[in-house]
């Protein structure tokens, strides 16, 4: 497979990725002038932003510091980075029924990475007919990957809840494109598949998962056929003056792997705070994750994230039927 240009420079994309992280840093260690001016406001904006089936509209924004390691790096960790941008879009079709969407665009950098290995938002995966079938023995060597990664786009049908119900659901197509700006960034396949949410929720917390599954039905020349699939779950606390601590990881599953490199399974914890600034509320998170399971030859064992989510008006108020 002829590999196409990076079109993005590797240092652009470090500082790209620093300069969020430095701005999160310095919202929240820095005094704050403008001070929330209705905290309960704030506190249920903070419950609807932890609930994927609520209809707030908001820019979610994750920054991720992965380390990485496995046969290939000789137990040597090596660092990754990912800006998430993913749209909230809760669009009403009727009266009682609306449409959960998350459109999901990666920007990925990746340091020291065997040649051959796929490092998506997904994990790193390896090329080939055999999915981690390699030779030990074979000298790999070490290349640094930027760019965008594929896209991703959930499409899920949900009820509307009505007062006091504790499980909200939803269910429908999921889409995988193939916009990654180097090879090695994505699978090089159009890919379709289902997603599915469900929540319970209580006066003081929410939990959820979240699965998506796609398997390939086109591919570009000399791609491989991919069936893969994440299971986002999660529990969220709620805590005074806004505060929430709970987790959020994302299982990843790779059926072309073998069973020792197929899975990748982090547990977590999080803490989040959602203030408003003048009128416009805002939800930080920070997190760190530890893989339990994770792939042999390569895969992500630890993770920092941190989140910026503030909320917009809904462009689509009115049921669309």
């Amino acid at each position: 497979m002829e590999r196409r240009e990076r079109t993005l420079n590797f240092k652009q994309l470090r500082t790209a990725l620093f300069l969020p992280c430095l701005a999160v840093f310095a919202l929240v260690v820095m005094p704050v002038t403008v001070q929330a001016q209705d905290q309960d406001s704030a506190a249920e904006v903070g419950k609807k932003l932890a609930d994927p089936t609520s209809n707030i509209w908001g820019l979610f924004t994750e920054v991720d510091y992965s380390l990485s390691e496995g046969d290939l790096s000789d137990g040597k960790y090596r660092s990754g980075q990912a800006v998430i941008f993913q749209p909230i879009m809760p669009i009403p079709l009727t009266d009682n029924w609306k449409l959960l969407t998350r459109p999901t665009v990666p920007v990925i950098v990746q340091q020291d990475v065997p040649t051959g290995f796929s490092c998506q938002h997904f994990d790193c995966v390896r090329h080939g007919p055999d999915g981690f079938g390699l030779d030990l023995g074979k000298t790999f060597n070490l290349d640094n990957q930027s760019g965008l990664g594929d896209a991703y786009v959930p499409m899920m049908v949900s009820p509307n809840p009505k007062p006091g119900q504790k499980v909200g659901w939803g269910l429908g197509p999921t889409l995988l494109f193939p916009t990654a700006t180097d090879d090695d960034l994505g699978t090089d396949t159009w890919e379709a598949g289902l997603a599915g949410v469900l929540t319970y929720k209580t006066e003081n917390s929410i939990s959820f998962i979240f699965p998506q599954y796609w398997w390939s039905y086109s591919e570009k020349s000399g791609a491989e056929e991919t069936s893969h699939g994440t299971l986002l779950y999660g529990t969220f606390y709620n805590l005074p003056n806004a505060w929430q601590i709970g987790f959020s990881p994302s299982i990843t599953y790779n059926d072309k792997a073998d069973s020792d490199n197929a899975w990748n399974v982090p547990i977590g914890v999080m803490g989040a705070k959602t203030v408003k600034f003048g009128n416009l509320p805002v939800k930080f998170q920070f997190g760190v994750e530890k893989s339990v399971v994770r792939q042999d030859h390569f895969g992500k064992d630890w993770m920092f994230r941190f989140n910026i989510i503030p909320v917009i008006p809904s462009m689509v108020k009115k049921p669309l039927f």
